[in-house]
This record gives structure tokens, sequence and C-alpha cells, in this order.
């Protein structure tokens, strides 16, 4: 069995879970956030230990995998809605810029036009240094909609490997490559 799977999920005082059919409810000051689970995964919610437990109905492979990952999922819940997850993002670039437009993030990548994403409801976007290196904070209570954002956000200019220009995320190695040596004396 999961080593994860086995450990309870504890809840907070200030976070209420509920378990109704298949679905997980927990809600906290950061926002609300459900889940669906698999219907051989049993979750039981335990108020007077204030903790989530979840059990495996069987101990084939997938049940296996989906008992550790259930468990993580609703942890992850837990986390999000109290402390809540971020990502920041760094764009380096002479002339690069972002800037956010009540609903949407525009951003300046040295296209010919602006790039236009719209923010997923839930996410905050926030613009830490308007200069170069712009900086950014991605954040929210789902760590799956914050870790999809940052990426389709990335993914808009990645970081090119001569001169490390373009989005990034804060403490990610860009490894870089020495341009092409110029020739001199050839005959």
């Amino acid at each position: 069995m999961s080593r994860i799977g086995k450990q309870p999920v504890r809840i907070p005082n200030d976070v209420k879970a509920t378990v109704s059919g298949k679905t997980v409810n927990v809600e906290g000051p950061k926002g609300k956030l459900s889940m669906n689970f698999h219907p051989d995964i049993d979750v039981e919610l335990n108020t007077r230990d204030k903790q989530i437990i979840v059990k495996s109905n069987s101990g084939q492979k997938l049940q296996r995998a989906l008992y550790g990952l259930t468990r993580a999922l609703i942890s992850n819940m837990v986390v999000g809605v109290t402390t809540g997850f971020f990502k920041n993002l760094e764009i380096i670039g002479l002339g690069y810029t972002a800037k956010v437009q009540g609903k949407d993030l525009l951003l300046s990548l040295g296209y010919t036009h602006p790039v236009n994403m719209e923010i997923p409801s839930g996410i905050k976007v926030s613009i830490n240094n308007p200069t170069n290196p712009v900086k950014m904070t991605i954040s929210g209570p789902d760590k799956q909609v914050v870790g999809e954002f940052s990426a389709a956000i990335r993914s808009k200019k990645p970081p090119e490997p001569y001169k490390g220009m373009g989005i990034k995320y804060e403490n990610e190695v860009i490894r870089r490559k020495s341009g092409k040596a110029f020739a001199s004396g050839a005959a």
C-alpha cells in the first residue's frame, strides 16, 4: 500500500470540509475547492479528530496508485484554501513588459502584436517589478490551475540559450550556449 495514502489529512480549525458521495469539498479563507475522486477509492471525514482518511477497496496496481494520488490531491486542496500556492516568473528582454488590465494579462514580448491572456477565475497575477527583468507572481488556491497558467505564460516566449531572453521561472537555471567563434585569418 501507499505510504502517503495511509497518512490522514489534518484539517485546520479555519477550514470546513465535507464528503458527499464521491466528492470532497473544502472551504477556507482563500476560497472553495471541490474534487471528484475515483469510484474504487473511499474517503471518510472524521469530524471528531478533524481529519480526512483515504481508503482503498483493493490492492490492485491501479487502486494503489489512485490511493496515494487521492490523498495528495486532498492535502493540496487543504493547503490551497489555507495558505495558497504561487509561482514567480521573470521576463527578461529589452522592451519586454507585462501588465494586468481587468481580467486580462497583456504581455509585450517582442512580437508585432501584444500577447493577451485571460486570467482564470480564482487566480491573482501581480507585477512586482515592472522594469527589466519584469517579475510577476501568479497565486491562487488551486495548485493545478496556478501551475498550468504559469506554464501557459512561459510557453509564449521560452528562454533562449544564447542571451537568456524570454520568460522563465524565478529559480530556473538556463543552460547557456556560447555563440559561434569569430574565424580570423582564414585563407
